[in-house]
């Protein structure tokens, strides 16, 4: 059995430098050494006050330690070293590249008010999924030890994780004052039997 220190030395450095720089921003975060808003995507900070960081910075926070942090970073993990060590074998720069054109798109795609987002760490790793996806489109994928699916769905399910992770706005579940400030009226009865207003 090998030693975390082992397994550490043997990712490959694309995926190594994305999941190391990911998990010291969590935890400068956790240790209070910036202010999340600081680093987040705000193009009104950009331009207006030429904070030039905020291009960058906002890919490598995944959210605070918690689940999903260990889930998008064991997700780095697992199939950027398959993507390394497969198909971008020899090929370094052609996966770094990868990461930099989903970043610059997803910066384009983020000034889109509607689809508008302050931390797109979590949109590169679904990049990453789409790219390993398609070049495993028949490989089979145990989710969480409760279904199997063929590579080539497995986008279609991390995107269904990522829309579960927001909140709606005629949900049922929230409290009773965002139901009134934003007319999520429609489910008042039901949040009244699961616990709300």
């Amino acid at each position: 059995m090998s030693t975390p220190m082992e397994y550490y030395r043997s990712i490959p450095p694309v995926t190594k430098t994305y999941a190391v720089v990911c998990l010291l921003t969590t935890a400068a975060y956790h240790l209070d050494l910036y202010d999340p808003r600081s680093i987040a995507l705000f193009y009104s900070d950009i331009f207006k006050k030429f904070q030039v960081w905020r291009f960058i910075t906002p890919f490598f926070f995944l959210g605070p330690f918690s689940l999903p942090f260990a889930l998008r970073l064991l997700t780095i993990l697992v199939y950027g070293v398959q993507l390394e060590r497969g198909p971008y074998d020899k090929r370094t720069a052609d996966l770094a590249w990868m990461y930099i054109f989903g970043a610059m798109t997803l910066l384009v795609i983020a000034a889109i008010p509607y689809l508008w987002h302050p931390f797109t760490g979590p949109c590169v790793v679904y990049v990453l999924v789409y790219n390993w996806a398609r070049e495993f489109p028949n490989a089979r994928v145990n989710v969480h030890g409760l279904f199997e699916l063929k590579g080539f769905y497995m986008p279609c399910h991390k995107l269904i994780d990522f829309w579960g992770e927001g909140y709606q706005m005629n949900s049922p579940l929230r409290n009773s004052h965002q139901a009134d400030s934003d007319g999520g009226v429609a489910f008042r009865g039901r949040s009244y039997r699961l616990g709300g207003r």
